[in-house]
């Protein structure tokens, strides 16, 4: 039974960390040599990661912990902000945003999994700079908290690139109350970076009922970038049940986030997403590429350019996009920053969704990752990934187009 390419569902009543997040994808099947892999990849060095087997409030679970220095670990378990950035002081001990986003972006890391870390850590500086009052670029985080976000960040984009879920939804997220001491003195719960992460993400939040930090900004983080749809558990078919453990025994419940994979029982049914569009008549075509992976980043499910003419002849281009609800304000908030257009329209639009689900292929010039989309069962497209398939093209010297056809020929054999 495979549960890459199906549906996640996060159950988030006691909250959600970086760490829980791992531990309840390795607890739901995530090898984690993935995840080690991804921290080695940006340079954290082997043995980073430390996998124990935990039992909250009855419920067997996996904790993850993440060795920050020699010989000190640390576990989001609802500790404290030890996550948050803080101002700059002028030490070295201090890790700017865009130091991070550059060790990241030259890392041996994948380049999905590159794009996903990014866009989480985004998220977070995002939110720590309006909550300082600081420029993006001024943000910094202090060593230990650099070290535990990055190795939380890779690790957690690595794991789910590795499930490559179809789509993820999650219950609203308990936030916990009351205050905390950190770096900066005595905070609320929620934490401010984590509330105005999930504000952006227009996700669904309650206080849990307790006295204490329950998300932190990491765990936000994650989920804001993952999430497709925020609410109840849609109809399924659970085929595999994950428990990532916090570090603290709860009064009241499991200190657990609940990860479960199965298949929705209206796959093909779809659903509604919102479709903006623009037409733009004075914008360099030079931008247009660099427009579309910012609205990417931001959030957008798929983006096109479409020659037309305007009045007076005038050549132009129409500008389509789709996207979630829940990310439009921040598609349309850089549509308008990087085009030069003036207005746009967007409508909601239904669509048909096929059952997806990855597989990997091994064909003459090396492992080849494929999704497999499947209508009433029956298996109608097989598309190898591109970014693997032009990586073993140039390793081989061979032709792209070889490559490819190579791995769909294994898939179809591997699939009869």
């Amino acid at each position: 039974m495979s549960i890459r390419g199906r549906h996640l569902h996060f159950d988030c009543a006691s909250g959600i960390a970086g760490d829980m997040c791992m531990g309840a994808l390795i607890d739901a099947g995530v090898p984690p040599k993935v995840i080690e892999a991804a921290i080695a990849a940006v340079g954290l060095g082997d043995d980073r990661l430390r996998v124990e087997s935990a039992v909250k409030s009855g419920i067997a679970s996996t904790n993850v912990w993440v060795r920050c220095e020699e010989g000190q670990t640390s576990s989001h378990g609802h500790w404290g902000l030890h996550d948050h950035a803080e101002e700059h002081s002028g030490e070295h001990d201090h890790h700017h945003y865009s130091e991070i986003r550059e060790r990241i972006e030259n890392s041996q890391l994948d380049a999905a999994v590159i794009k996903l870390s990014i866009s989480m850590f985004e998220k977070l500086a995002v939110a720590e700079a309006k909550m300082h009052g600081l420029s993006l670029e001024t943000v910094a985080f202090h060593e230990v908290g650099a070290v535990d976000s990055i190795a939380d960040v890779v690790g957690c984009a690595a794991a789910l690139h590795w499930l490559a879920p179809s789509s993820v939804s999650c219950s609203p997220v308990a936030m916990g109350k009351g205050t905390v001491n950190c770096a900066h003195g005595i905070l609320p719960v929620p934490s401010p970076a984590a509330v105005e992460i999930l504000r952006l993400a227009k996700a669904p939040i309650t206080d849990g009922g307790l006295a204490i930090e329950l998300c932190t900004p990491t765990g936000a983080a994650v989920l804001a970038t993952v999430v497709t749809q925020w609410g109840a558990m849609p109809e399924m078919v659970p085929l595999v049940i994950g428990y990532g453990a916090g570090d603290l025994d709860l009064p009241d419940r499991p200190n657990v986030v609940r990860a479960m994979i199965g298949e929705t029982t209206s796959v093909q049914a779809g659903d509604t997403v919102v479709e903006i569009s623009a037409n733009v008549d004075d914008m360099s075509p030079e931008l247009c590429d660099y427009a579309m992976t910012q609205m990417m980043r931001a959030g957008a499910l798929d983006v096109w350019w479409t020659p037309i003419t305007m009045k007076k002849g005038r050549p132009a281009l129409g500008l389509g996009v789709l996207c979630e609800e829940a990310t439009k304000d921040a598609v349309v908030a850089v549509l308008f920053r990087e085009t030069t257009s003036i207005g746009l329209r967007y409508r909601s639009v239904r669509r048909t969704i096929l059952e997806r689900s990855m597989g990997e292929v091994k064909t003459r010039f090396g492992p080849v990752a494929v999704k497999i989309a499947r209508h009433e069962g029956r298996i109608v497209n097989i598309a190898p990934e591109f970014e693997q398939c032009r990586q073993l093209a140039q390793s081989t010297d061979a032709a792209l187009k070889d490559v490819y056809a190579s791995a769909i020929a294994a898939a179809e054999i591997a699939l009869r």
